[in-house]
């Protein structure tokens, strides 16, 4: 729902007509020939399934997959090969417009993306993990056709300031408990379990995310589906 620094090289400005020159000619021009990035197999599988790269759409919403890394609730690597994040063209404009109207309102903040589309093998493992207990209702099934991530119709979304701090919110992303859910937060203000700053943040955040097309998840609060399971089902294809 991650920013890299770029590294830069500086060439010496002394040149000598000698072999060793002449190699480091080679080398800069064979590094030139080198594509920017090499996608990996499953970018590229969703490219192949006509899905959109968020960050090549526009590269100021943050992306940062928390399921590429074992900051999850899995505690596991669950994409080994994947670090763009990706939705369906639907759910993207929706997204680009969301960013728009958070900057119309707050010039310094952004959108960060910790999940999008999601391919089924990954949420059968997810579903693995949780089937048998409390927390299974938080995971769709994949044996009722999954979620909406399994669609590239579903995002997970919070929001960042200019010095790249993610406003509070209550819980972390992918926390499984009820001061996570947006169905009674005045009450979990009421009893402290989250601040009435945390509570605003949520409020901005489903604000910008609602005008532009978007549907709030009860229990997640920073989980976004774009359409109905219905509609997802019947409209769209889904990602293996």
């Amino acid at each position: 729902m991650a920013c890299h620094d770029a590294r830069r090289q500086v060439a010496s400005s002394i040149v000598s007509p000698d072999s060793t020159t002449l190699s480091t000619k080679t080398d800069s021009l064979q590094t030139a020939s080198l594509p920017a990035q090499i996608k990996s197999r499953t970018a590229l599988y969703l490219d192949s399934l006509g899905l959109k790269n968020i960050r090549e759409a526009d590269s100021t919403i943050v992306i940062k997959l928390m399921y590429a890394t074992p900051d999850n609730f899995t505690g596991e690597i669950l994409y080994s090969d994947l670090k763009e994040a990706y939705l369906h063209e639907d759910a993207l404009q929706s997204l680009l417009l969301a960013q728009q109207r958070l900057k119309e309102r707050h010039p310094e903040y952004r959108l960060i993306v910790y999940d999008a589309a999601r391919p089924m093998s990954v949420q059968r493992k997810m579903w693995n993990r949780v089937k048998g207990t409390s927390k299974n209702i938080y995971v769709s099934n994949p044996a009722h056709g999954g979620g909406l991530h399994n669609y590239g119709l579903a995002v997970d979304v919070s929001i960042i300031d200019s010095n790249n701090v993610v406003l509070p919110m209550g819980t972390e992303v992918d926390y499984f408990g009820a001061e996570a859910h947006i169905t009674q937060e005045a009450m979990l203000v009421k009893n402290g379990k989250i601040s009435p700053e945390e509570r605003n943040n949520r409020l901005l955040l489903r604000e910008v995310m609602k005008e532009a097309g978007f549907r709030a998840l009860n229990s997640e609060w920073w989980h976004f589906n774009r359409c109905s399971r219905e509609d997802a089902l019947r409209k769209y294809k889904l990602i293996n």
